[in-house]
Parts: C-alpha cells; sequence; structure tokens
C-alpha cells in the first residue's frame, strides 16, 4: 500500500515540474514544423503566389482551397487575414502525408485578425496537391477575408 503511495507521488511530482510545451508554434508532425512566419516573404514572394482569393465566410462555414506542391519545394507561407478580432477563423493544412492543424489567430503570440504560418521540411514538402480548410469558427454576420499561398 505504502508503495503505490509513493509510486503517486513520483508522478504528481513529474507532472507539476515537466516543461510546458507549446502545441502550436514550431510543432513537428510528420517532421513538418509549422511556424509564424513574421513576414518572411521577399520582394518577389506575389510572383510565386500559388493561390490567392479574396473571399467572405459565415458561421460553420468550410472553404478549401488547394495547390500543387512541386518536388523540391521545402517551405510553403500560408497567410489567412480578416482583421477584426471579434471574429474567429481558423486554418488547416491536408498534405499528401499528413493533416497539420487546425491553426488560430493567436498562433504567433497575438490577436490581429490574421494566421501568417509558414510550413518547412528540410528534406522537403510532401509532392503533390496539398489542401486547405478555411473555417467559420465564430463569426457574427458575414467576415471578408483574403487568403494568399507562397
Amino acid at each position: 500500500m505504502r508503495v503505490h503511495w509513493i509510486v503517486l507521488l513520483i508522478l504528481i511530482g513529474a507532472a507539476l515540474f515537466a516543461p510546458a510545451v507549446s502545441a502550436q508554434i514550431g510543432k513537428e508532425k510528420a517532421k513538418y514544423v509549422v511556424a509564424p512566419a513574421y513576414n518572411v516573404g521577399s520582394a518577389d514572394q506575389f510572383d510565386r503566389i500559388s493561390t490567392r482569393a479574396i473571399h467572405t465566410i459565415n458561421q460553420g462555414q468550410l472553404d478549401t482551397y488547394s495547390n500543387y506542391v512541386s518536388s523540391g519545394t521545402t517551405s510553403m507561407t500560408y497567410d489567412l487575414n480578416w482583421g477584426d478580432t471579434s471574429d474567429s477563423l481558423s486554418l488547416a493544412l491536408i498534405a499528401p502525408d499528413a493533416t497539420l492543424g487546425p491553426y488560430y489567430d493567436n498562433i504567433d503570440g497575438q490577436t490581429d485578425g490574421r494566421i501568417y504560418i509558414t510550413v518547412s521540411r528540410s528534406s522537403g514538402l510532401a509532392q503533390g496537391t496539398w489542401y486547405t480548410r478555411v473555417y467559420g469558427s465564430q463569426i457574427t454576420g458575414t467576415e471578408d477575408y483574403t487568403f494568399s499561398v507562397y
């Protein structure tokens, strides 16, 4: 009986003193690293846009976009911008070999009506069609947004 209490106390202590880890920023899944973009685009980023949309979304609505990733691509940047912090959108990425997300406005530590992330993998992103899902998580009325992939 005494051994059980000691084991229980050890487990509780380990849980209390384990370091906290962010579930969003820098998360790896299938060796992908998803991190805030912080304006990583270059001057020619708009020449490389594979998907660009200006759209509206309502509560509970799901919009899906696709882009083709060619062999040798090591990173893609996703920019979902609605600018209205009173509404909430989410972004999920469906790669040929993994599902990443959903990600929310505060992935970069601030709430600003924007999800701006870079997905990278040193060995290269999975070649093929990637799908992006934009979901109206909490929206009053209709929300306008822009979406770009480069």
